[in-house]
């Protein structure tokens, strides 16, 4: 799942004031990936606010800038790209969920308790839900609401659908309300139950009120073109309206059932370049920036009225290769753009060390993390690779983002240091940058040749991330790359081992093998960089991809 992504052209100093204060969105797109992916059906562009936002930097408003062009809806459903999770989350609550930046401990939301039992054939996972609990509505959350919801999710068949149908294995018949306070749900012995819980931490356990998205159903979706721009939820904050490319505004849920929100407004302005964002949060027109390079976190500091922070990441930013293309499915040539790059430069130089140099597929802080980064950049070793492919002038294109990647360097800088470093093996790059939406639609469609982008796991375990780069049959990333291979398999097998020892053990050796074999060339893992006006408190970003909005003050 992601996060991620973002010249300043000559624009006069009237033209860029203009720009941050009307929060206009300058050309293109990018950020985040999901770790993600995105997802969702083709929907015309909500219209206009008839509610006019507060004013930036005003005292009941947090203003949050950052790059929300792969934001394509609101339901949790269908929504799976980063700026969606960060804004659902604060939407919606789960069954279960992580408290703070412990990953490692699951505790209780709407489910006040749990209970798994193994069924013989099956497991039997039991929730009972909090009593008193409500919707933004004021309708009672019930166990039928969350049948609604899972299922729905099932049937709408859309990008995060796979964490329950493909990844666990649930069908629409595997969700049974008891009575009004008790779920069951029930799980193939193929899937793992950990497992399952921590995919109820992300978004896709989102609980929706059942009456309230039954009442704006149209044509038979499940309320998923209502839902696009508006919440049904029982989180700290609602939808109030959504403007595509320029804003979301998030209003206090007064049906909330915690303590309120100290700041009533939430607008998550879209500013793609990172430039309008340091000038904005100068001015005091923002109050969280999102995408700042190296160069302009080091330029804020000292200067009155701003600070910075940083925060952990599970992203990896990491180039697909596609085995569509002849020349990407000889192994050689993939090991020889591998050996091509110069990691070493990427992360110290311009990255300004907001990254490590990580280069298997399960990021640091998740079990099964594997260290082994034997490449750093040897042209001769690359050229020797190509010629025993018989590639001895081999051309691609690059495809990637535009705007800010993850760690604050620009997606075009990369993508330039990347070229440089290739020609140097003798490969010729031809980049071609596009806005997230459309460079996904052309990464699911298997269009590319070669793909920059990020991920970042769904859920706080290896599989979340083994699975999707080494599982065909899941239609995720190895998907995308049209990458079958046995390794999937082993995949699948280390998913459900219950000694952490040898699960631990399987994922050395899975990643060991992709390390080499697959069709991925692994860059780096990003640290979170932001800047903040110095009234903000009580910021602190998630691994998992959002900040709760509740949880500040200003």
């Amino acid at each position: 799942m992601s996060r991620s992504n973002r010249v300043f052209g000559l624009l006069v100093t009237v033209v860029l004031v203009l720009s941050v204060l009307a929060a206009c969105a300058p050309v293109a797109a990018p950020t985040a990936a999901q770790s993600a992916a995105t997802s969702a059906p083709a929907t015309a562009a909500p219209a206009a606010p008839a509610t006019v936002a507060a004013p930036g930097g005003a005292a009941n408003t947090l203003v949050f800038a950052t790059n929300m062009s792969d934001l394509i809806t609101l339901d949790p459903a269908t929504m799976y790209a980063w700026t969606g999770i960060l804004i659902v989350h604060n939407l919606y609550q789960t069954l279960v969920q992580y408290e703070g930046t412990d990953l490692s401990v699951i505790k209780p939301g709407l489910a006040e308790k749990w209970d798994i039992k193994d069924g013989g054939d099956h497991w039997e996972v039991t929730f009972n839900l909090r009593s008193g609990a409500k919707f933004a509505s004021g309708n009672g959350i019930t166990a039928d609401d969350v049948v609604y919801s899972f299922q729905r999710v099932i049937a709408l068949k859309q990008g995060p659908s796979y964490l329950f149908a493909s990844n666990i294995g649930l069908t629409k018949d595997s969700f049974k309300a008891v009575d009004p306070q008790t779920v069951v749900i029930t799980l193939p012995k193929t899937a793992s139950p950990q497992v399952f819980l921590s995919i109820l931490t992300f978004t896709v356990g989102s609980i929706v009120d059942s009456k309230e998205v039954r009442a704006h159903e149209a044509n038979g979706d499940m309320g998923n073109g209502w839902l696009l721009d508006h919440s049904a939820g029982s989180g700290p904050y609602t939808v109030d309206h959504w403007t595509k490319e320029v804003e979301v505004l998030l209003k206090t849920n007064p049906n909330y059932g915690a303590t309120q929100p100290a700041v009533a407004n939430v607008l998550v302005r879209h500013v793609l370049e990172s430039t309008n964002q340091q000038f904005g949060l100068e001015r005091g027109d923002i109050d969280i920036a999102r995408n700042l390079s190296p160069d302009q976190i080091a330029a804020l500091k000292g200067k009155p009225g701003v600070t910075t922070t940083t925060g952990d990441s599970m992203l990896l930013v990491y180039i697909g290769m596609n085995q569509s293309v002849a020349a990407l499915a000889d192994k050689n040539v993939r090991e020889a753009l591998r050996t091509a790059i110069d990691y070493d430069g990427l992360v110290n130089d311009l990255l300004k060390g907001n990254a490590r140099k990580v280069q298997t597929l399960v990021p640091q802080g998740l079990m099964g993390y594997n260290p082994d980064a034997p490449f750093q950049a040897d042209p001769q070793k690359a050229k020797s690779l190509l010629q025993q492919a018989g590639q001895g002038n081999l051309t691609l294109e690059l495809l990637c983002p535009t705007g800010t990647a993850p760690g604050g360097a620009a997606w075009a800088d990369i993508a330039a240091k990347l070229q440089s470093d290739f020609a140097n093996a003798g490969i010729t790059i031809n980049i071609k940058q596009t806005q997230y939406s459309t460079l996904y639609d052309t990464y699911r469609a298997n269009k590319h040749q070669l793909i920059m982008v990020e991920w970042g796991p769904d859920f706080p375990d290896p599989d979340a991330n083994v699975g999707p780069f080494t599982e065909f049959d899941i239609n995720s990333i190895a998907t995308r790359q049209g990458w079958k291979d046995a390794i999937g398999d082993k995949a699948k097998a280390a998913a459900l081992l219950l000694d952490l020892t040898q699960r631990e053990a399987a994922y050395k050796d899975i990643t060991d093998y992709v390390l080499h074999n697959g069709p991925y060339a692994v860059l780096y893992q990003p640290t979170e960089v932001f800047g903040l006006r110095s009234n903000v408190k009580g910021f602190a970003w998630k691994a998992n991809g959002w900040v709760d909005f509740a949880a500040l003050t200003k």
